[in-house]
């Protein structure tokens, strides 16, 4: 099987700190800080361009895994489609600048469920023999789309930026991709939506509702409960549960209720919130960076998309 041969992320020089998203809001930085969970977030400044950053990203893991660039037959930016120019494939700027010059480039849009998506696309076409190695880049400007001034807007200022790269492929594998399934429920495709406001676009949420919470955690359980069976696998043998970095509270009641205890997940909110669709994958990176994976462990990485897409992906870490 295809997987994950090596991977890495870097965060943006710019950030955004709660004292200027209060001045901004006129929310009370208790308030904010009661949403984002930490000072100040890594985002995308006015002269950073996201698609330089995971170029950069996107060669380390090339040389560190001994690929030549000519050798990726897929380069997929996944994401919300904020990039940096709008009509416009980030995936054919990096691989123009990396010489990848025999990929298909194209860029999958499912928000923050994007990542999981984008990479069962690609391990589909290594294992059918359509391509040897894959790219699958993340480097969203997803903070552009937040209001700072529209106090409405709290729960998305957890929202930051980050770059990273996931090489795919059959050789050399580090997290054996194990299995892959993804929801969406339509009835919740108009709860964010983005809107013009001073030459720029914002996401608005245009509907309360209440039990949104209860459907995160419905999803997630209904798509862990498929993969495990497919796996022949208990919940208690999964060594991690990386969820994304969107709400806490959720975070900790799903662990709560399928009986895992904190460390069996990673929680990076207090350090720079939400990064999109990397979320899972910082964690990843990091356990592994600590030597906190053994071979033979297996990983879950349960996603969620505005729109609101759900998705649960199983990897299991080779020697």
């Amino acid at each position: 099987m295809a997987g994950i041969v090596d991977l890495e992320f870097e965060f943006p020089k710019s950030s955004i700190s709660v004292p200027e998203m209060q001045r901004s809001s006129g929310r009370t930085e208790a308030d904010i800080r009661a949403w984002t969970g930490c000072e100040q977030i890594p985002v995308f400044g006015a002269a950073e361009l996201a698609w330089q950053l995971v170029s950069a990203v996107a060669a380390t893991v090339l040389q560190r895994a001994g690929v030549p660039p000519s050798e990726v037959g897929q380069v997929i930016v996944a994401g919300s489609g904020d990039w940096d120019y709008p009509a416009w494939s980030p995936a054919a700027k990096v691989a123009a600048e990396l010489g990848a010059v025999a990929a298909h480039c194209f860029e999958v849009v499912n928000f923050c469920n994007a990542a999981a998506v984008a990479i069962q696309i690609a391990t589909d076409a290594i294992d059918a023999g359509r391509t040897r190695y894959a790219l699958v880049l993340l480097g969203e400007r997803g903070s552009r789309g937040v209001d700072y001034h529209d106090p409405e807007s709290l729960e998305l200022f957890n929202t930051g930026d980050c770059a990273a790269a996931l090489l795919l492929g059959r050789d050399g594998v580090t997290f054996e991709l194990l299995g892959s399934r993804s929801r969406t429920d339509p009835s919740l495709s108009d709860y964010y939506v983005g809107e013009f406001a001073d030459g720029a676009v914002v996401t608005r949420r245009r509907a309360r509702q209440l039990t949104l919470p209860l459907t995160y955690l419905k999803n997630y359980q209904r798509l862990l409960t498929e993969v495990l069976s497919g796996l022949g696998m208990g919940i208690q043998e999964i060594r991690f549960l990386l969820v994304n970095q969107v709400d806490q509270r959720i975070h900790e009641r799903l662990l709560a209720e399928l009986g895992l205890p904190p460390e069996r997940s990673v929680f990076n909110y207090s350090r720079f919130g939400h990064m999109g669709c990397a979320d899972p994958f910082i964690a990843l990176a990091e356990l592994r960076r600590e030597g906190r994976l053994r071979p033979g462990d297996v990983v879950l990485l349960a996603t969620s998309g505005a729109g609101f897409s759900w998705g649960v992906t199983a990897l299991r870490c080779q020697p």
